[in-house]
C-alpha cells in the first residue's frame, strides 16, 4: 500500500515551475499553489495583471489535492441552521455561490482543456439511522421548496439502484454536484495560469513579510519578491507559513486531519455491487464517512477518522486501518478487497464552519471552507482576483465577521474533546 494521496500519484505532474530564485516585482502576489491560488492567478494573468505565486511544497499539495474528489453543492451544514445563523438572504446567497463555483469549474475546464474527469454525478445524503431520516427529509424538503429544486427525496427502497448497502435508510439526491481528479484539475489550472502569464515558483515557503512605501515584500528561502497586493489562500495550511502577519489566519482556521483510503480497481461485477449510481456521497454522522468511485474504479472511501492535526504516515496508517473497518462495515462484500492508496490532509475549519473571503491587516484573504474547499475554491479565487483588481459586489461572504477562536494558534489542542464530543452525539442520535 502507498501512503500518498492517490491524486497525486496518479496526476501529471506541473513542469512550467520557475526554476531560478524568487525575484522581481509583481501587481500581485498570491501565497498558497491550491485551486484557490491558481485560480486566481488564471484570472488576474488573463486580465493582463502581472501576478506570482509562491507555493510551499508543489501545486495541490495542501488541500486540493488530498480531499475525497467530491464537487458538492450545498451547505456544510443544514440550510434552515445557516437561515438562522446566517438570515434568509446571506444563506440563499451562499447556497447559490456553491451552485455557481461547481458551474465555473465545469467552465473553466472547458475553456483550459483541462482533462480531469470532470463529471456531473449527483451526490447522496445517506441517512445512517432510522432516526436520522426525518430530520434529512425535513431538510430537503425546505431546500427543495427554497433555494434547490434540483434535489429529490429517496425512500430506503430507492437505494437499490444507488449504492450497494443495507446501512442506510433513504437518502437526499442533490442533482447539481459533481466529482472530478483533483490532481489532474490542479496541474491543468497552474498550466493555465502559466499560459496567460502567471509566474509561480514551487518550493518556495514564505518565511517573511514586509511593508514598502508602496505594496510589499516577500521572502523565501529561494529569494525576495515585490507586490503591490497579496492574496493569502493557504487555508489549513497557514500554519506552515512562518511568517509573523499570518498570525492572523492561524488564530481564526481549525486545522482538523481529513484521512482517506483506495482500494484496489474493482471489476465491473464488484461496481455493481457496490456503487451502481456512481454519485458522491457521505452520511449523515456527525463522525461520517463520504465515498465515490475513481475513474479507473477504485472505491475512495475518507472520513474524519480520528481528531487530529497531523497527518503522516504513521497518523494516516492509524485512520486506515479505522477506514478499512468503516468499508466492511457498509460493504461487507469488500472485506477481502485491499487497499492500494492511503493518505489524510488538513481541512481548514472556521469555528461557525462558513468560509470567509476578505481583507485583513493589508492583505486578500480566502479560506476555511471547512471540508467544501474542493467546490467553493475556484469561485474564491476569482472573487479575491476581483479584490485585487478593485472590483467588488462579487464576494457572497462581504462582510461577515470572523472572530479569533479563543485560545488557538494554529496548533489545536483540543480537537480530541471535540472528537468525544461528536462521537457521544452520533452515539445518542
Amino acid at each position: 500500500m502507498k501512503y500518498l494521496s492517490y491524486w497525486h500519484d496518479t496526476a501529471p505532474t506541473f513542469s512550467k515551475a520557475q526554476q531560478g530564485p524568487v525575484e522581481g516585482k509583481v501587481d500581485v502576489a498570491v501565497i498558497g499553489g491550491g485551486f484557490t491560488g491558481l485560480n486566481a492567478a488564471r484570472k488576474l494573468a488573463r486580465e493582463g495583471v502581472s501576478v506570482a505565486v509562491l507555493e510551499n511544497l508543489h501545486v495541490g499539495a495542501g488541500g486540493s489535492g488530498r480531499n475525497g474528489g467530491h464537487l458538492n453543492n450545498g451547505l456544510a451544514h443544514g440550510y434552515a441552521e445557516a437561515k438562522a445563523h446566517l438570515g434568509a438572504e446571506r444563506a440563499h446567497t451562499l447556497y447559490r455561490a456553491f451552485d455557481r463555483s461547481i458551474d465555473m469549474i465545469e467552465e473553466v475546464v472547458r475553456e483550459e482543456n483541462i482533462a480531469c474527469d470532470f463529471r456531473r454525478s449527483g451526490k447522496l445524503k445517506l441517512a445512517s439511522k432510522p432516526s436520522h431520516v426525518a430530520g434529512l427529509k425535513a431538510g430537503f424538503e425546505l431546500i427543495h421548496r427554497e433555494v434547490d429544486p434540483d434535489t429529490s427525496w429517496l425512500e430506503r427502497g430507492d437505494l437499490e439502484n444507488e449504492i450497494g448497502s443495507q446501512a442506510f435508510h433513504g437518502a437526499m439526491l442533490y442533482g447539481k454536484s459533481a466529482m472530478m481528479h483533483m490532481g489532474k484539475y490542479a496541474a491543468g489550472l497552474a498550466e493555465a495560469a502559466h499560459a496567460h502569464g502567471a509566474l509561480i515558483w514551487e518550493n518556495a515557503p514564505v518565511t517573511g513579510r514586509t511593508r514598502l512605501s508602496s505594496g510589499w515584500q516577500l521572502q523565501t528561502p529561494r529569494g525576495t519578491l515585490q507586490a503591490d497586493r497579496v492574496i493569502v489562500a493557504t487555508g489549513a495550511y497557514s500554519r506552515e507559513v512562518r511568517a509573523a502577519p499570518l498570525d492572523y489566519f492561524r488564530r481564526r482556521i481549525i486545522s482538523v486531519g481529513s484521512f482517506i483510503v483506495a482500494t484496489r480497481p474493482l471489476s465491473e461485477r464488484e461496481v455493481a455491487a457496490t456503487m451502481p449510481g456512481n454519485r458522491t456521497c457521505v452520511t449523515s454522522m456527525n463522525v461520517g464517512n463520504y465515498f465515490r468511485l475513481s475513474p479507473d474504479r477504485r472505491l475512495i472511501f475518507g472520513g474524519r477518522a480520528r481528531f487530529s492535526a497531523v497527518s503522516d504516515q504513521r497518523s494516516d496508517a492509524k485512520s486506515g486501518r479505522i477506514l478499512r473497518a468503516g468499508i466492511d462495515r457498509i460493504f461487507p462484500h469488500l472485506a477481502d478487497v485491499p487497499l492500494d492508496y492511503c493518505w489524510g490532509g488538513l481541512v481548514g475549519m472556521t469555528k461557525d464552519r462558513y468560509p470567509r473571503i476578505g481583507e485583513a491587516d493589508g492583505m486578500i484573504y480566502g479560506m476555511g471552507y471547512s471540508g467544501h474547499g474542493a467546490q467553493m475554491s475556484t469561485l474564491a479565487g476569482q472573487v479575491l482576483a476581483d479584490l485585487a483588481m478593485g472590483r467588488q459586489g462579487t464576494n457572497p461572504l462581504d462582510g461577515l465577521a470572523w472572530p479569533a477562536v479563543p485560545f488557538n494558534r494554529g496548533n489545536p489542542w483540543f480537537l480530541p474533546m471535540v472528537g468525544l464530543w461528536f462521537r457521544l452525539r452520533d452515539r445518542l442520535s
